[in-house]
């Protein structure tokens, strides 16, 4: 590798970096939005069974099961209402971009998770048979020569699993009457 290939590497990799630390989890510094009176219960991650379909970088159960955890607890442990809601989360499968040959094919980073909601006061399951949330990778400057450059396999995990958790806020948004909400204002159609 030629010096000026080494520094354009490292000059991406930094910009990459910056661009990771400026667009993360910046809303996670806002209040969070609003869940009626919620506090997260049980966070339960399994991991064991994930499905690893094509090429990517090999990552254990325990490191995703810490990965996701911690990424439902930063966004959904900032809730200091009386209800209480448990989550089971099951990483159904993933793949996390290895390098790839930059440009020409950067693989990009997915991951598949089921989540299920429960209410702990009556001990019901909110969504019987649980959702499923497809995660991909965004498309970005670091990116798009592959994350798998840019990244060390614990910061792709952190993101992914940053995006999950903010797939299952989403998701809870949709279902107001959960949380005793009143229901989502339907968008008017295109004219």
């Amino acid at each position: 590798m030629t010096i000026l290939a080494r520094f354009m590497r490292s000059l991406l990799m930094v910009a990459g970096l910056a661009l990771l630390a400026a667009c993360g989890a910046g809303d996670l510094k806002k209040p969070p939005v609003p869940l009626g009176d919620f506090v997260m219960g049980l966070n339960v991650v399994v991991a064991d069974t994930a499905q690893v379909p094509g090429i990517s970088r090999q990552v254990t159960a325990d490191e995703w099961e810490a990965a996701m955890k911690q990424a439902m607890v930063d966004r959904f442990g900032r809730y200091e209402g009386s209800r209480i809601y448990n989550f089971g989360i099951n990483i159904e499968g993933y793949v996390l971009a290895p390098p790839g040959v930059p440009v020409v094919a950067s693989p990009r980073s997915a991951l598949i998770v089921r989540v299920h909601v429960f209410e702990d006061a009556t001990q019901t399951q909110l969504n019987p048979g649980g959702k499923q949330l497809t995660l991909v990778e965004g498309v970005s400057a670091e990116s798009f020569i592959g994350s798998g450059w840019t990244q060390t396999k614990e910061e792709q995990m952190a993101k992914m699993a940053y995006r999950a958790a903010l797939s299952v806020q989403n998701y809870l948004l949709d279902n107001p009457e959960w949380f005793g909400l009143p229901p989502k204002e339907p968008v008017p159609a295109a004219k």
